[in-house]
């Protein structure tokens, strides 16, 4: 690949990657309504907890983080694919954003709060996450 060509396709890449989103996703969208439908009223991206969990229900003592498949390695899950190139800049990635996740977890334990990770994939079968859902709360 010429420098001319492999320089496209780097800003390529770039502009998609900064053009995910971190906050009001489609699948934390699909869990909030569905949340908001099973009568929970929640508070969104709590800044004054470890992590800031994208869903904060303070009358459960609960936090609800909506983990893409891809960006936090949902284990055995086809859409926490391995990108080809830059493999071992990826794989500090993933490890780092894993070790994050696990921390921000124990904290959240530490003040006696209950974490609940809704995964990306999940939130694609929607009788099922309300399945998870009342199993969370019951």
């Amino acid at each position: 690949m010429s420098r001319e060509v492999l320089h496209k396709v780097t800003e390529q890449r770039s502009r998609n990657m900064s053009a995910i989103k971190s906050k009001n996703t489609k699948p934390e969208i699909a869990v909030r309504k569905l949340l908001h439908s099973m009568g929970y009223r929640f508070r969104l991206h709590g800044k004054d907890l470890p992590g800031s969990p994208d869903i904060v229900l303070p009358k459960y003592k609960t936090v609800i983080f909506v983990h893409g498949c891809f960006w936090h390695r949902h284990e055995n899950c086809k859409y926490a694919s391995n990108p080809k190139t830059r493999k071992e800049f990826w794989e500090n990635k993933f490890k780092a954003n894993i070790k994050r996740d696990l921390e921000i977890q124990e904290k959240i334990k530490n003040i006696e709060w209950r974490s609940v990770v809704i995964w990306e994939c999940e939130t694609k079968d929607v009788e099922n996450l309300k399945a998870k859902i009342f199993d969370i709360f019951s």
